[in-house]
């Protein structure tokens, strides 16, 4: 104690000297104490260090405000999905393991068709963005039109490899005791592709112009519909037939309906819309714009295509594990898409600004606005990795009643964790590439990081390296770190480039 006093004591009178060096000569021999001199060393470097992050912080707080503001009803949307996601797995969860597998099966593979859909309507966002900041409202009222035209199109493609897919699916290596209830409801999911579409274009519209609240409290109401329906069909409450999974995607294509139906009666009767309704009827093509909508569109498409593609071959190899290992993958990617979702719902916010500021040709605005959305994402995944490791076993309990399931899939929280900082990361970098419209690298990237070394890792440390389901989920962290790395530099240079020239 009598150190700690005396030290403290130098430490008030060291403070003294350096506020009035000229008054207080007499302090030099205890101020050139060594306990004095080291706290004197932290002090100076403290007051020196703290005002510049402060300023650093200052600099940033209106890009934090501008994306917070975008992110928040796409926060809502986000986690209205990912509720439903929760609430879809609990009740067929509770059903039985064979449904929860099977539904682990079909959305894992129908999340790559259904990437490929949105990411070709992401490349909407920062064509839309920048017409918005020069007021061009007939050229964005046609890129509408001709991007619903694209992307229908497109669509169709989507749904004709699924449907070859389809009859082929026992020859994908599931327990062959599940076939039967997986049949039926990927027909149901694949019904509900175009209505994915129609509402995603109309979705980035609308957030291109700044008013990202109206597809979320959309979806928000469609989904808790799905919920009630759900409910119904799943057991078989209030008259209904009890249709088990089958249910879940009947009440999910009756939502995914609803939502393209009401925004489309958004867009063509809502007054702010008729700006826009002139050019999507009268206004004529011009040369290079269908090639301009599929040059973004593409390779954002291929790079979230890519990405799922890596989970659902994880989804495969976890099948051949088992239907407990399959049922156990299921509720750690459902539980993992809570923090992709709030990742990605601040990831678009940010590629908002960026195409904004990308319009003004602003250089150094877009760099801005990408460290603040990864500023803002760090401390996110900082506060989603701990209430894995801290809740996560009681997460787990909720989705179902199996112990053998709820046991296995304890043991991946740790690798579920970790994956966290590298799903971030690349969210915030890919979004931050695709502002600039500069989205060509993203495809090149995405297949590398993914196909070329995530599935063969994945594979490789799941059954060579003896790991199982937990190497599975391990190397997520390989494949989205080094995601992350390739769109950061990619990002650089698009922007550096533009900085030339």
């Amino acid at each position: 104690m009598g150190t700690i006093v005396c030290d403290l004591s130098e430490v008030i009178l060291c403070l003294v000297h350096l506020s009035h060096p000229t008054n207080n000569r007499g302090l030099t021999t205890i101020a050139s104490s060594p306990t004095t001199c080291r706290f004197r060393t932290i002090f100076i470097l403290i007051i020196t260090i703290v005002p510049s992050v402060l300023q650093f912080f200052r600099d940033y707080t209106a890009c934090y405000k501008s994306i917070l503001r975008l992110a928040f009803p796409l926060l809502l949307g986000q986690l209205g999905n990912i509720a439903v996601s929760f609430a879809d797995n609990i009740m067929v969860g509770h059903y039985s393991t064979d449904a929860l597998a099977s539904a682990s099966f079909v959305n894992n593979t129908f999340n790559v068709a259904i990437m490929a859909v949105l990411g070709f309507t992401y490349g909407l966002t920062p064509l839309i963005g920048a017409m918005y900041v020069r007021g061009d409202n007939d050229r964005i009222g046609r890129t509408v039109r001709l991007g619903l035209m694209v992307n229908a199109l497109f669509t169709l493609i989507i749904l004709a490899l699924m449907t070859i897919l389809y009859f082929n699916l026992d020859k994908l290596g599931q327990p062959e005791h599940l076939l039967p209830i997986i049949r039926p409801y990927y027909l149901t999911v694949l019904s509900g592709m175009i209505f994915v579409s129609v509402f995603n274009v109309l979705s980035q519209w609308s957030f291109a112009i700044g008013r990202t609240g109206l597809p979320t409290w959309i979806v928000l109401s469609a989904n808790a519909l799905n919920v009630v329906g759900n409910y119904a069909l799943i057991y078989g409450h209030w008259g209904a037939p009890e249709l088990g999974l089958l249910g879940a995607g009947y009440s999910t294509l009756g939502a995914r309906v609803l939502c393209a139906l009401v925004l489309a009666l958004f867009f063509f009767r809502a007054p702010y819309a008729r700006d826009y309704q002139y050019g999507f009827f009268h206004s004529r093509r011009q040369a290079g714009e269908v090639g301009k909508i599929i040059t973004t569109g593409f390779p954002v498409s291929m790079q979230m295509t890519f990405e799922t593609a890596a989970f659902s071959g994880a989804a495969i190899f976890a099948g051949w594990l088992g239907a407990i290992s399959l049922a156990a993958f299921q509720i750690v990617v459902i539980s993992g898409m809570f923090g992709f979702c709030i990742y990605y719902s601040l990831g678009a916010a940010m590629a908002i600004d960026v195409s904004h500021a990308a319009g003004k040709a602003d250089n150094a605005g877009m760099r801005r606005y990408a460290w603040a959305g990864y500023h803002i994402m760090l401390v996110t995944m900082a506060m989603v990795c701990c209430l894995f490791l801290l809740a996560g076993d009681v997460i787990m309990r909720v989705f179902t009643d199996d112990a053998e399931v709820i046991a296995l899939a304890v043991t991946l929280l740790v690798p579920m964790a970790l994956y966290q900082a590298g799903d971030a990361t690349q969210i915030t970098f890919a979004n931050a590439l695709r502002g600039t419209s500069k989205v060509m690298p993203m495809l090149y990237i995405a297949f590398v990081s993914y196909i070329v070394v995530g599935l063969p890792v994945t594979w490789a440390m799941a059954f060579p390296c003896g790991m199982g389901l937990y190497g599975i989920v391990l190397s997520f962290s390989v494949c989205l770190m080094l995601a992350a790395v390739l769109y950061f530099i990619f990002f650089l240079r698009a922007t550096q480039r533009k900085l030339r020239g």
